[in-house]
């Protein structure tokens, strides 16, 4: 801003003494007053709005890097589950692929007949007796 040194200011003062005169000079230096504050108002005002958008930029940039840093942890969080899903993966089809019953390669054994069936089993006892006893006990 302007610099006026304390000469400058008795210089101002004197000038406007003669000028004005004892009269006008103390309502001039109250408007004179008036008027500075008016600026320095209005310069202060400027001040504030100006930091309160920079304020709002660094938040705004601090909300930019913070996302970045965000998407950066889930990228990587991503990356980990993948490295981790893919041995699982690879666990699940060999056990999948050993429970599976393997294929015609061995003989089936042929299914028994009825009449050997009747012989395996107790004489006198109807094939359905099991099943009736269960049913009697209620199913225990």
């Amino acid at each position: 801003m302007i610099e006026i040194s304390f000469g400058k200011l008795v210089l101002l003062a004197l000038v406007a003494l003669i000028v004005l005169g004892p009269e006008k000079l103390p309502g001039a230096a109250r408007t004179a007053g008036a008027l500075l504050r008016r600026v320095r108002n209005g310069w202060d005002s400027v001040r504030a709005e100006v930091e309160r958008e920079l304020e709002v930029e660094e938040i705004k940039r601090a909300a930019r890097e913070a996302a970045a840093q965000a998407e950066a942890a889930q990228n990587e969080f991503k990356d980990s589950v993948q490295q981790v899903r893919e041995p699982v993966d690879e666990a699940v089809s060999a056990l999948k692929a050993a429970a599976a019953p393997e294929p015609a390669t061995q003989a089936a054994p042929e299914p028994a007949s009825a009449p050997e069936l009747q012989q395996a089993l107790p004489l006198g006892e109807p094939s359905t007796a099991p099943a009736a006893k269960e049913s009697a006990h209620g199913g225990h």
